[in-house]
């Protein structure tokens, strides 16, 4: 497959229609059709149905249309990191993260890193862990915040100190607002709302004492602004983390669970990771900021220094 055919398709599969498609890339339309028709003879795969007036893709193309987006976007970034300067240091930083308040060091970390270099430009990237890892294993992201257990075999790692505390979001006039804190017997009849994670995580159920199918589980979310709406409108009680949901002068509250339920943080990158500049100034900046916690641990200090020469050994902890 090219490049160029490639961009021809994702013109296709984004205007939905050949002639419209055509005329973005400038071709004429026989031309586009004949490099669509040559590319599913190569792939032995139909990739779109052509109706009258509109183009659908087959499941087929679906999956092409994703694959074809990375490969497309990876090029880009190849390209702008091998024609930076060595004389200014520039580039991009791709960082995937979950919602947490810690990502207010990541942010505090690259600012400081602008002030000096305001030509490196930092990319966020939202999702959950699953997002995160499938992104950080195709070389789509450069660094990763994952929250509770991590693949320490599989990724190179920095600790975080801080900890991201689990609680739980309810309208004030509920009477479990009366509590300082909430036990899971508080929770075992009432409707929750649960984080599309705790699905792949088995520590909250633990913390609840019960089985998924014995909990009243209404709805599930992947971001909190949604389900802080779902609250307000009374469907329910949401689990979230601290410090994501701005309750003061609104009608919601949160209090924090009880036994206390935390999750640790950690930054991390592919073990066959080669550093560019900007990513080695980055980490080197995150850990100065973060030297004042006094966690700061050897193991990923040198799994860094591995990283930059393209051998990169995690040491257990």
């Amino acid at each position: 497959m090219e490049l160029r055919v490639l961009q021809y398709f994702l013109a296709v599969a984004r205007e939905q229609n050949i002639s419209a498609a055509a005329h973005s890339l400038h071709l004429t339309q026989p031309t586009l059709s004949r490099q669509l028709r040559e590319l599913e003879e190569e792939l032995g795969k139909q990739l779109m149905i052509r109706g009258n007036r509109k183009i659908t893709l087959t499941q087929d193309g679906m999956l092409l249309r994703k694959r074809a987006e990375e490969i497309l976007d990876l090029v880009c970034r190849t390209e702008k990191e091998l024609a930076q300067s060595d004389e200014t240091v520039s580039g991009d930083v791709y960082i995937g993260t979950g919602e947490t308040d810690g990502v207010r060091q990541i942010a505090r970390a690259a600012h400081a890193v602008q002030q000096h270099y305001p030509n490196i430009l930092f990319h966020i990237v939202s999702g959950d862990a699953v997002d995160v890892c499938e992104r950080l294993d195709k070389g789509l992201l450069d660094f990763g915040i994952l929250l509770g257990d991590i693949d320490k075999t599989k990724y190179c790692y920095l600790e975080l100190p801080m900890k991201d505390t689990w609680g739980v979001l309810m309208q004030r006039s509920s009477p479990l607002a009366e509590k300082e804190s909430i036990s899971p017997q508080d929770l075992w009849d009432k409707p929750l709302i649960l984080s599309r994670q705790v699905d792949n995580k088995s520590g909250l159920y633990r913390w609840l004492g019960k089985e998924p199918s014995d909990l009243h589980t209404v709805s599930t979310y992947n971001l909190i602004y949604n389900a802080s709406l779902m609250v307000a409108e009374g469907m329910g009680y949401a689990f979230t983390l601290d410090k994501l949901v701005n309750t003061a002068g609104s009608d919601l509250c949160f209090r924090p669970l009880n036994p206390r339920l935390e999750l640790g943080m950690y930054l991390v990158w592919k073990k066959s990771q080669s550093f560019s500049r900007a990513m080695e100034l980055f980490q080197e900046q995150l850990q100065k900021n973060l030297a004042a916690f006094g966690t700061q641990a050897d193991h990923t200090h040198s799994c860094r220094k591995e990283a930059s020469h393209g051998n990169t050994h995690s040491r257990p902890v």
